[in-house]
């Protein structure tokens, strides 16, 4: 399943009519959006709906690597050219011959490579580094950035030929904390996906997906991925639950005083405590055993406490590892032998 295909709030249908105008033509796209909000998705769209679909999509980081390096990666360099560089090698822009080239955060290029660049994207043709034959190339440019390139242009950071080169078709992607009605959607589609990867069967509690809804998402769409997969890996819900509360300044279920108190509303503080002990427990051996690659016996080691004790525990808070076989899996030696102490 496409994941925009998920992304129904009315932000994203913008988004999706504008991906299949812009899909059919070689127009430049310049996408924009704060990180993690699906700008390489959106990319990745583009390129699926083209003509060019059955060649290459590549992407490069240009904020991941120095300027020597990147200006390798994107135009190949000749045999010679520099330290290390003992062979001929094709770029990327060789490599997506007849693709899509995506330009993953161009906002961090250098301004000399920027020249280079628009030369590139004007005439169709590059030299290698340390080479001189010219070479043509055809390959579609999609670019992204969470800077405001504008800004970068003013500050002198930015060149503003190769902005507008870039600028052709402009698709703003919008943060997740403007498209709240997705993220039900979303979490149950990160979920799924988490729990095939992992072999579980976990869900995530209401109160757990209403803080969801009410967390602002710096991070957005990735930073949604990555703390389901963390409830999936952990086998619990507590800790982010912990954290979420704590940032929308709210307190959470697994603390919230209403749940503990009686039919007369009497609060039980040794209630309170235990079930945050036993909260605080799963989470701390959740995070052992997924470590160990749930060895029982190392973990029980680590945590300083008997491998019969460890197996109580796991019981009584849930922690069950989801096998891809009905079968048990065998104990290894080492935990036939604790088993024995």
């Amino acid at each position: 399943m496409n994941p925009l295909d998920l992304c129904t709030s009315p932000g994203m249908r913008a988004v999706r009519e504008m991906i299949a105008k812009v899909a059919v033509t070689n127009a430049t796209v310049l996408l924009t959006g704060e990180s993690g909000v699906g700008k390489e998705v959106v990319a990745r769209a583009i390129h699926a709906l083209s003509s060019r679909a059955m060649n290459q999509f590549l992407k490069v980081n240009c904020a991941a690597l120095p300027e020597e390096l990147l200006e390798s990666e994107l135009f190949g360099h000749q045999r010679g050219a520099f330290t290390g560089a003992y062979r001929d090698k094709p770029g990327k822009f060789e490599q997506a011959e007849k693709g899509t080239l995506m330009l993953d955060e161009i906002g961090e290029v250098p301004l000399r490579l920027q020249a280079k660049l628009l030369h590139v994207l004007q005439d169709g043709e590059f030299a290698r580094v340390g080479g001189e034959r010219v070479l043509e190339t055809d390959v579609r440019v999609l670019a992204a950035t969470n800077r405001d390139l504008e800004s970068e242009i003013r500050a002198g950071r930015f060149r503003e030929d190769l902005f507008y080169r870039l600028n052709v078709i402009e698709m703003h992607i919008p943060p997740l904390r403007e498209r709240r009605d997705e993220i039900p959607t979303l979490v149950d589609y990160f979920l799924k996906t988490a729990n095939t990867e992992y072999r579980r069967a976990l869900d995530i509690p209401a109160s757990t997906r209403r803080l969801f809804l009410e967390y602002a998402w710096p991070g957005n769409i990735r930073e949604l991925q990555n703390v389901v997969k963390r409830i999936v890996v952990l086998g619990t819900a507590a800790g982010v639950s912990e954290e979420l509360a704590a940032a929308s300044g709210k307190p959470s279920s697994a603390t919230s005083m209403p749940m503990m108190a009686d039919a007369q509303g009497r609060l039980d503080l040794k209630a309170i405590a235990r079930r945050a002990a036993r909260d605080a427990e799963r989470l701390a051996i959740g995070d052992m055993l997924e470590r160990t690659n749930w060895n029982r016996a190392k973990s029980a080691r680590y945590l300083g406490i008997s491998y019969k004790a460890l197996l109580y525990k796991m019981v009584d808070c849930e922690l069950v590892k989801k096998d891809p076989k009905p079968e048990a899996v065998a104990a290894e030696p080492e935990e036939v032998a604790a088993v024995a102490v």
